[in-house]
């Protein structure tokens, strides 16, 4: 499973009356126009104010700074990441390395020469890659359209990746959308396949209520039980609790992403409208904002914990100075951590521990004390480093990075680590029996008891002066809610009868979490279930009226009315088939490989297509060098005559390819057989190409309304383990194809 970023942005160029070479209106574009540049040719790569305050800042190292410049002009590169379960992982780059690579190396399109795509040097196992190519290039080539294809498919089809990471960490992230770090971070808790409920979780949220929807978008294609999207405004995100030993304690993060928002003047080579709205009061007005998220962050950070702080501009008044600020006010709780051996490949500059504040109009100040008083509400003293050289060289401000682009080809970056030693000032102040580490309820969400001085920043963060002792809170206010009103997440009880049809029916192991499944209805028929981690269940029963969720949970099992009167209404869901799989005993079918591609490239064949004894005929074959090395894992439907595999168009094409089936269309959408890479003696399975590639995933909502096939009918039962020629009823099940 892919990742693919930095493709390019397309823009909508001005209709003009005249045509072009081609015929067409030049606000009409052809689809090889929507690469990197198209409907950009009015700007021009140029901002003088932006060149000199680098100069004058001096980020950049001597003699480099031509070079900097040159890159900024220069279109990214395409970069892709490996995702999905680690033995799956594998298995896609071996097919990228042997086959695509291999195709688009030495290739000649335009005049420009291909440059074979190259690992990320800092980025594990070689799952990272980049290349010269855009996306206006790889549709010149039918080889390149081929390798656009596999890309965008694979883009689509998510499952969890290969990192190793501790599978009990809390994570936050904190301003999560459109979603592709959260991604990682999802991914890094999955990193064992064989646990289908890691104890950690991501809470994943945005102050944006409808890139809250992209959000859910990315992480249900993860398809995992532990993620949760909220929707609130990272600033003032609400303290959450949970039940531990039988008490209601505070939820402490052990991991933060504070990816803040930024001015963003290191994706220039991305986003070229950048260059003629770059000035410096950008950053100037998010440098307040950026610092209240992150005090935020670091109030909820557990101790010994870790956030992670990082922007996509390259400006220090984004990056140094908010660090700066945090460490002066933490007092000695937070640390900068050396996180350069995490890393050793990537290349990177040091974070600074001088820099100047500028005004959009060019004025340069290098002290707050310089600042005239009419402008102390645009500029802040925390934008300037600290005064006192012992303070400065105690906060190692050169363990932060910046990534600039010409050293290794990519876009501007910056990241922070941050570990925390001891609570915060403001929050280990509290009385005596009024700690928060004691777990109290009635302890408000916002700091109390911090001394407030003039000009300092954290005044913002509503104080309140009283002794706690001598002074009960005001009870909080009822939470605003924007946007969609959301279906409520009601959980389901033990005795629920929903649950003995079920587990018979799928022969369910006794350590089936019963209670981590929920329904999105208090009443009528529950159409979907879905589950989550324990943990998340103890997170949304204790906050349900202190937060907004958006999403939580992968679906598992799906209502098919139909299927009542075989004594289970409810089929299995792809989306949580890796997550149920260790808790179903029956309806398993072990296949083979050749039975994968029929089931994935025909639309519902005859059991006669199959081999004469699936699962014996699995035990029976030798070594295949098409086989992949790892297990798959499908859901499927068998009928009286014929057996379906119940799995989505992109998955399709996804395991298609890990057996060595490869599906290419013609730009015309149409199906290519003479480019289509079928195995010989195949030509049935290319045949039912063009019908797998036109599958929708509504065609499971027709089959939840309508029955699966007209021919499913006779009481017939069905056995733990079917095979090729059994008989029966339509119904539910699983089928495995081993290593």
């Amino acid at each position: 499973v892919l990742c693919v970023s930095n493709m390019g942005r397309k823009n909508r160029p001005r209709q003009r009356a005249q045509q072009n070479r081609d015929g067409r209106a030049e606000g009409k574009r052809s689809r090889d126009d929507a690469g990197w540049g198209a409907g950009y040719s009015e700007i021009i790569k140029e901002n003088k104010l932006f060149e000199h305050y680098y100069t004058e800042l001096k980020i950049v190292p001597e003699g480099e700074f031509e070079e900097f410049m040159q890159a900024m002009r220069e279109p990214l590169p395409a970069t892709m990441r490996i995702t999905g379960y680690k033995s799956h992982a594998k298995e896609i780059l071996h097919t990228l390395k042997e086959k695509y690579f291999k195709e688009v190396q030495d290739l000649e399109v335009d005049g420009q020469k291909i440059e074979a795509p190259q690992p990320l040097s800092w980025y594990p196992d070689e799952l990272a890659w980049h290349t010269n190519l855009s996306r206006k290039i790889l549709r010149k080539s039918p080889l390149l359209e081929k390798f656009h294809q596999f890309l965008v498919s694979e883009t689509e089809s998510v499952n969890k990746n290969q990192w190793n990471f501790v599978p009990q960490h809390k994570i936050l992230d904190m301003c999560a959308a459109p979603g592709s770090k959260t991604a990682q971070l999802i991914e890094m808790l999955h990193s064992d396949m064989d646990i289908p409920f890691p104890e950690g979780f991501v809470i994943a949220n945005d102050v944006d209520n409808k890139r809250c929807y992209l959000l859910v978008h990315q992480a249900k294609r993860l398809n995992s039980p532990c993620i949760m999207v909220v929707n609130h405004d990272a600033s003032s995100i609400p303290r959450l609790y949970f039940d531990q030993d039988g008490k209601k304690d505070i939820l402490f993060y052990d991991r933060i992403l504070c990816d803040v928002p930024c001015s963003g003047d290191g994706t220039m080579r991305k986003n070229i409208d950048v260059w003629k709205k770059w000035t410096t009061s950008n950053s100037l007005q998010l440098h307040g904002l950026q610092i209240r998220i992150a005090v935020r962050g670091v109030e909820q950070l557990a101790v010994g914990g870790r956030m992670v702080y990082s922007t996509c501009s390259l400006n220090p008044i984004e990056d140094e100075a908010v660090i700066a600020a945090l460490l002066e006010k933490s007092e000695g709780a937070l640390e900068l951590a050396d996180a350069s051996a995490d890393l050793p490949g990537l290349k990177y500059m040091p974070g600074i521990t001088s820099w100047k504040v500028m005004t959009k109009e060019g004025q340069w100040f290098s002290d707050w004390s310089e600042v005239l008083k009419s402008r102390h509400t645009q500029i802040r003293p925390t934008m300037f480093p600290p005064t006192d050289p012992e303070k400065l060289a105690s906060m190692k401000l050169e363990r932060c990075m910046r990534i600039l682009p010409h050293h290794q080809n990519t876009g501007g970056f910056f990241v922070a680590v941050l570990v925390k030693k001891a609570p915060m000032p403001w929050n280990r102040r509290y009385p005596k029996g009024e700690s928060p580490a004691e777990g109290n309820p009635s302890v408000p969400d916002t700091p109390d008891l911090l001394e407030v001085k003039k000009d300092d920043v954290f005044a913002v963060l509503h104080i309140d002066m009283k002794c706690s002792v001598c002074y009960s809170p005001p009870p909080p206010k009822k939470m605003k809610l924007f946007g969609f009103k959301e279906d409520p997440f009601v959980f389901l009880t033990e005795d629920d009868p929903i649950f003995p049809p079920v587990q018979a029916f799928y022969d369910l192991s006794p350590d089936f979490p019963k209670l981590n499944v929920l329904t999105r209805t208090h009443e009528g028929k529950k159409r979907h279930l879905y589950m989550v981690s324990k943990e998340l269940r103890n997170v949304l029963l204790n906050n349900s009226e202190r937060m907004k969720v958006i999403n939580t949970g992968v679906k598992i099992w799906s209502r098919n009315t139909d299927g009542e009167q075989f004594g289970c209404a409810f089929r299995l869901a792809q989306e949580g088939v890796y997550t149920l799989c260790p808790y179903i005993r029956a309806r398993i079918l072990n296949i083979s490989v050749e039975d994968v591609k029929v089931l994935l490239t025909q639309e519902n064949p005859f059991l006669s297509k199959l081999g004469d004894d699936a699962h014996n005929q699995a035990k029976k074959l030798g070594p295949d060098l098409n086989a992949p090395q790892c297990p798959i894992d499908l859901c499927g439907w068998r009928g009286k005559t014929s057996i379906r595999a119940f799995v989505p168009r992109n998955e399709r094409l996804h395991y298609l390819r890990m057996v060595g089936v490869e599906v290419f269309r013609d730009k015309q959408g149409k199906r290519n057989d003479g480019s289509t890479e079928i195995p010989e003696g195949s030509a049935e399975d290319a045949e039912g190409l063009s019908q797998e590639a036109d599958l929708l995933e509504q065609e499971g909502e027709e089959m939840e309304q309508n029955g699966s096939e007209s021919n499913a009918n006779g009481p017939e039962p069905i056995g733990s383990t079917c095979d090729g020629s059994a008989t029966g009823l339509d119904t539910p099940g699983l089928v495995h194809l081993d290593k």
